[in-house]
């Protein structure tokens, strides 16, 4: 019996990383059952390669463009412009018939807050971000949203639009319970979730299943990062989500095919697409 199919949501397939063999990571992602693969850009350049990939492998790669947080500088209103004007011009992309919304771009990501390392640009970055919540608010776009160290800045801005955002994606989950709950009063969001879950050290077996449901979850790698357990260290790929997925079922009590369904179904919710 054919195990059920899965969808990445996050995967920096245009990074340098996978120059060499981007065609055989893609049939590796097929080969384990992954139907498709989510693409964030984090500035122009990376949009405009993102978008090129997409235009060959209509059916496979979807894009999502935006200005990603650690990339923002002094030019951060020349890249915000050069990325809107992608939006905004027509995109070939012989569109699926499954794709719900006109536009051949799925969401604005990846975009956020991340003063981690450093608060040198806070205050372009909060601008930014609120520049990027608008357009989504404009088009109707989902977000996919970065965020680090910035938790409560993020929401103080989200919460200005939420009754008008489609939805969208706190990417990368690694919180608590009281994080988590937190970013699910946006209930149009859903948690990204990669491979930190399965590390030695992660809480989040836990975590998740306390308080999170799982109409609440999507699968993603942040490839080439964070690979799992038993890749780390490695390049990560979207073949591997299968053992995010494996922990995640142990987590909650559930099968496998279970996690798959439901974090499919929560992709057609957000983004609006049919895959």
């Amino acid at each position: 019996m054919e195990r059920e199919k899965f969808i990445d949501t996050h995967c920096h397939l245009d990074g340098e990383e996978f120059d060499e063999d981007r065609i055989e990571v893609m049939q590796r992602a097929r080969e384990a059952g992954c139907k498709a693969i989510f693409l964030p850009a984090i500035d122009f350049p990376s949009s405009q390669r993102i978008i090129a990939l997409a235009q060959q492998y209509p059916d496979y790669l979807y894009p999502m463009i935006g200005l990603h947080p650690e990339e923002v500088r002094a030019d951060w209103r020349e890249q915000l412009a050069e990325i809107k004007s992608i939006l905004l011009s027509p995109i070939t992309l012989h569109p699926s018939p499954n794709t719900l919304h006109p536009s051949p771009v799925i969401a604005i990501g990846e975009i956020g807050l991340d003063f981690y390392w450093s608060r040198e640009f806070e205050e372009e970055q909060l601008e930014a971000f609120e520049a990027q919540v608008q357009w989504a608010v404009e088009m109707q776009l989902p977000l996919m949203i970065h965020c680090r160290k910035a938790q409560n800045e993020m929401i103080h801005i989200l919460k200005r639009y939420a009754k008008d955002l489609k939805g969208g994606v706190f990417h990368c989950f690694t919180g608590n319970e009281k994080e988590a709950a937190e970013l699910l009063q946006f209930e149009r969001f859903v948690l990204g979730v990669g491979g930190v879950t399965t590390f030695k050290k992660s809480h989040l077996p836990e975590v998740l299943p306390a308080v999170v449901p799982l109409d609440r979850l999507v699968l993603e790698t942040d490839a080439p990062y964070m690979a799992p357990v038993p890749m780390r260290g490695q390049r990560n790929e979207s073949a591997y989500i299968r053992h995010i997925i494996t922990r995640l079922a142990e987590a909650y009590g559930v099968s496998e095919d279970d996690i798959c369904r439901h974090t499919n179904e929560n992709v057609k919710k957000v983004f609006k697409i049919q895959i």
